[in-house]
């Protein structure tokens, strides 16, 4: 009784490795795109306002008019650490690489719910309507919010997709550095060409510690 061994096809063995490059400069594509794009509106919304009212005063309603940045700063200060980490998780690898993943992932969910938070939050326009009116116990009223909280949530939306593409194909992903392989070892140098005709390869030569009249190591 005979028993066939199935041998697998060379261009199926192939496609694995192609596979999960494509699929790591996919994936790190959008992650640049969807960090750099994130952080971007997450600051941009943080400088624009968020709520405004009015206070009472002597000659009649007097407006105000509360920013982002007013209302709350945690989200244009956890865009700015998820810029920081988006960077970072090319410059280490393996166990580093995961951790300052997860901390663009847990940036980017912060950014977004401070954003969602600052909506109700009354306390900056309270406080200038307590300076403009001179009264401690005055409140802002006919209060209104724009729509620039949920831009800055929807950034850190971004920011957070970003993070959780870098946890998932991270390991996919080249390092900054292009003198190490894959498994951290520096890539070879090759040695110099020495011209026996050019007097200064000859001195470089001796001050390496190398004979330039000996045999060519190629």
């Amino acid at each position: 009784m005979e028993y066939v061994t199935a041998v697998p096809h060379p261009r199926s063995q192939a496609l694995g490795p192609a596979r999960s490059r494509d699929v790591g400069r996919r994936s790190l594509g959008v992650a640049l795109l969807s960090g750099a794009l994130g952080a971007a509106v997450a600051l941009l919304a943080s400088r624009q306002g968020w709520s405004s009212g009015t206070v009472a005063v002597p000659g009649g309603d007097f407006p105000l008019s509360a920013t982002g940045s007013e209302v709350t700063g945690v989200p244009a200060a956890l865009a700015i650490v998820g810029l920081a980490a988006l960077v970072a998780v090319f410059a280490v690898r393996r166990a580093g690489r995961l951790l300052v993943s997860a901390l663009l992932a847990v940036s980017g969910a912060g950014t977004a719910a401070a954003a969602l938070l600052g909506v109700g939050d009354t306390a900056a326009l309270d406080e200038k309507a307590a300076k403009t009116s001179g009264n401690t116990s005055a409140t802002v009223e006919a209060l209104s919010h724009t729509a620039w909280p949920y831009v800055a949530a929807a950034g850190g939306a971004l920011i957070l997709l970003a993070g959780l593409l870098a946890l998932r194909y991270g390991r996919l992903w080249p390092a900054m550095s292009g003198r190490y392989e894959r498994d951290g070892r520096p890539r070879p140098r090759k040695a110099p060409v020495v011209d026996p005709d050019r007097p200064e390869d000859l001195w470089k030569a001796l001050d390496r510690g190398e004979d330039p009249t000996g045999p060519d190591p190629a």
